[in-house]
Order: structure tokens, then sequence, then C-alpha cells
């Protein structure tokens, strides 16, 4: 529903009267009915928030919303960039806190992510009450605050607990970004708008290891958290001076409630608003809270996609366990040299971001033209069976040429298939998302946050285990076969999700 659509019935005779007093200008773009109510569309025209008029989030200068943009891709590349800064610096933190358990160690660098699972089912709902704008600039400076607490962190168990809570913080700006997406850009130009966005969430875990190799082999793992705080304090001071109000039924309500006051009357309604609802902040945050485990459940397109994702971030962070070590202890790398190889993963990133960029909106555009012009959500899942078949190549890959010691070159080029492959599936997944739930973006986007997080978060405790008991040859074997089985799912979703989607609709 867009901003310009109806949003109140008001009595015929007295509205005219008023607006013709007060908006001189709207009194010539209603149109009369039979009944004694009229529609409103051209109401918000004449106060400044039709569907062509420059008040629109989706009309804001291109020079706005792409700076917007930016800068929220900024702060959501600087939140991931915190879940894994801290990975190489490890050892030093275990030295300095007397902590020589591999589980313990392991899950304070995971618990961040815990915090990326649970955060975004409370923030999404609050931004579809109070806005994206200020629950995405709390959740930011709840982030940036929380690095100090890690930096004075005087022993592993306030560590973690103060990584949990800075993670919560940083999952704003991964729930909220969709939404922000959702309400700037047209389907026509959401594919570019996602691929700049989602560079943060996979390049941020790539590039924090090799900054927080360097920063704690010279100057101390508790830098980390300070050079945290300061690229994170500025980009959301950056985002405090510049952001809008973008969520469209937020903006209708202020407007209604303006209307109201100047009319007064008090029988003017959003439309967004359902009509004898309880309408108390409560009800508006168990049924906000309610909506992406919804999504989540009831949604079976929903609920694959989501685990799809989620089983890929879950080897992505598996991958994240063994590197530090097999290139320190395989290869003689240093702390600050073994962050390097990541490189492979992020090249594998770029270059599947560029490519997905360029292809998305144009193969979208092409189908719907073919089509009868008529756009369909599930015309953005075709290329994922072509990305799908790159992951699993990785961890074969990657396990035995590392299993038999083969230069260190040959191991770290071979994480790139999966790099290149992963973006391929996570772009095209969260766009699918915004495009099927454009109002409730956020909360489809909090379902993929908390449920790939969950699994990025709890898998990787086992890595240890898993590689000592199969080794890195057939270790690594097993996930690729466990990626190997799920290549047919994007077939399954590009032949059967229209029609999954439709016969099981979610009323929100």
């Amino acid at each position: 529903m867009q901003i310009g659509h109806r949003i109140a019935i008001l009595d015929r005779r007295q509205t005219l009267r008023n607006l013709s007093k007060r908006i001189p200008m709207v009194r010539n773009q209603i149109r009369l009915t039979s009944q004694k109510q009229i529609s409103v569309k051209a109401l918000l025209a004449g106060m400044g928030m039709g569907k062509m008029t420059p008040k629109n989030p989706q009309n804001f200068p291109s020079s706005r919303k792409w700076g917007l943009l930016a800068l929220m891709a900024g702060i959501t590349f600087v939140s991931p960039l915190a879940s894994s800064m801290l990975s190489p610096a490890i050892e030093y933190v275990g030295a300095d806190f007397g902590v020589t358990n591999e589980a313990i160690l392991s899950f304070t660098v995971s618990i961040y992510l815990l915090g990326y699972s649970f955060g975004p089912l409370l923030l999404a709902p609050l931004s579809e009450i109070y806005g994206r704008r200020i629950v995405l600039s709390s959740a930011n400076w709840f982030f940036v605050i929380w690095q100090i607490g890690c930096a004075k962190a005087p022993n592993i168990a306030s560590l973690i607990v103060f990584r949990l809570l800075s993670g919560v913080g940083g999952s704003g700006c991964l729930t909220l970004g969709a939404g922000v997406i959702a309400d700037l850009f047209p389907i026509e130009s959401r594919g570019l708008a996602t691929s700049v966005w989602s560079m943060g969430p996979l390049l941020g875990p790539v590039v924090g290891p090799i900054c927080g190799g360097f920063i704690s082999e010279t100057v101390g793992w508790r830098w980390v958290f300070w050079v945290l705080l300061i690229v994170g304090g500025i980009t959301s001071a950056g985002i405090e001076i510049l952001n809008r109000e973008t969520y469209a039924p937020i903006l209708i309500e202020w407007k209604t409630k303006q209307l109201a006051k100047e009319l007064g009357r008090n029988d003017v309604h959003s439309a967004y608003a359902k009509l004898g609802a309880d309408t108390s902040i409560l009800a508006k945050l168990r049924m906000g809270m309610e909506r992406p485990i919804l999504l989540f459940c009831k949604s079976p397109i929903v609920f694959l996609l989501s685990t799809y994702l989620a089983l890929e971030y879950g080897l992505l962070y598996l991958f994240f366990t063994t590197i530090p070590s097999v290139f320190k202890d395989k290869y003689g790398f240093s702390t600050g040299l073994s962050g390097l190889a990541y490189l492979g993963i992020g090249i594998g990133f770029m270059a599947g971001l560029i490519l997905t960029a360029l292809t998305n909106d144009r193969i979208m555009a092409k189908m719907a033209q073919r089509n009868g012009g008529k756009f369909e959500p599930e015309m953005r899942l075709p290329m994922m069976i072509f990305y799908a078949a790159f992951c699993p190549i990785s961890f074969f890959w990657y396990g035995w040429t590392t299993d038999k010691d083969v230069h260190w070159i040959v191991p770290i080029i071979g994480m790139v298939p999966f790099g290149f492959g992963l973006m391929g599936l996570y772009l095209p997944i969260q766009t699918y998302i915004i495009d099927s739930y454009p109002t409730h973006a956020a909360s489809g986007s909090a379902a993929l946050v908390a449920s790939r997080s969950l699994l990025g978060a709890l898998l990787p405790l086992a890595g240890p285990r898993l590689f000592a008991t199969l080794s890195l040859g057939w270790g690594n074997s097993l996930l690729g076969f466990i990626s190997l089985a799920f290549i047919p799912v994007p077939i399954f979703f590009s032949q059967y999700g229209k029609v999954i989607r439709e016969k099981y609709p979610v009323q929100l």
C-alpha cells in the first residue's frame, strides 16, 4: 500500500467546508461519492504527502536516497566487522584473562551473533510502531556504547556479556536496512540498492580478522574495541544528522493526527490502522514481535529460504574457526598475516556482488516483460541456481589442500568460489523478501537475520571437535556434501515459489 492511497474516511459536507477554508488546493481534487463519506486520497497531496509529491520517500532526490543508503551501508559494514574482528586476537584475550578452554574462547567470539538473533525480534516491531529513524539511531548508539564496556572488560565473563549486548544493538542496521530500501526504492531498482547495502553483512566479517589481527598484534586486543568505537561513532553521527523518517505508515499516522487536529475531528483514521483493533503500545509491540515469527513459521518460502541461507552462513563461520589456526600452525603465519588469508573469501564476495548488482534488476525486468509487464517476486530467484553450484567447491578445495600441506596460496584461492556463491544467494533472497512483504520488510529481514545469526553463532562451536575428529580434509568434505545437497533448493523455489507463496499467504 503506497503513501498516496486512501488513508481516512470523512463526512462529506463538513469536510468540504473545512477543506475549502484550510486547504483550498484540495477542494478540486476530492471525488464525491453517492454515500455520505468521501475518500481523501487527494487530501495528502494537498498536504504535501501524496504519491507524486516530494515528501513521499520514494520521491526523495536521488542524492538523498543514495546518500542515506551509503550511510546505512557504512554502519552495516561496521556492525558485522565487530563480529569477527576479535577472532584472530582471541589468543591474546585468553592469555590476558588466563582462559585456555577453546569452547569458551570460541563462544566469546560467536556470542555477538546471538545478539543478532534476539535483537531483530525486538527492533523490527519497534520500527513499525515508532518509525525507522528513532529505532535505527537508538540501536546504533547502543552498539557504539557497549564497545567501551568490551574495551574495559575486567574478565572473560563480562566481555561475553558486553559482546552480547553490543550484538543486540548492532543488529539494528541489518534488520532495518531492508525496510529502508523498501521505503525509498521502487521494485525496478531494489536489486542494485540491496547489493550496495549488503556489502556490509558479508564483507565485514572478512575484513574484520584482517584488521583485528594487525591491531591486536601491535597495540593489544582492547584496541580492537576502541577502533570500533571510533568508526561506529563517526558513522552513527553521520546517520543521526542526515537520516529522515521513511516508513509510510508512520508518516501517514503523523499526517492523520495533524489533519484531525486541524479539522477538530476524532474520526480521522489511517488506513494502515485496523479499525476496532487494540491500539495500545503493548498490543502493537506484541503484534510486531509475533510478525517475524509468523513469517518464519507460516510462510514455507520464508522458512525454507531462511534455513538455506542460515546453513550457508553457518558454514561461513565454520570457515572462520579454522583459518587462523591453520595458517599459523601449518604455514607459519603471524597473527596479523593470518587475517590476510580471509582475502580469498573477500575476493569472491566482491566478484559475486558486482555480478549480482549488474544483472539482478536487468534479469527481473526482462522476465517481467515476458510476463506481460507483470512483476513476480520469484523473478529474483533463478540466478540462485547458478550461484549455488559454487559453494560446495571451496570446502573440498580448501579442506584437502590444507590437509595435504599444499602451498598456502592454493587454499586461499580455494575460498573464492564460496564467497562468490554465497553473495549470489544472499542478495536475491534478501531482495525477494523485500519485494514479497514491502510494508513489513523489516520483519521479513528480522526472520532472515535471526535465523542465520543463530546458526552462525552455534555451528562454529562444533568446529574444533569436528576437524579434530575427521581431519581438515574429511571435515570440510562433510560440509561440502551438505552444501551440495542443498543445490536443488533454488531450482525448486524458481519452479514452485509462486504457487507456494499464493497457496500459503500470511496474514500480517
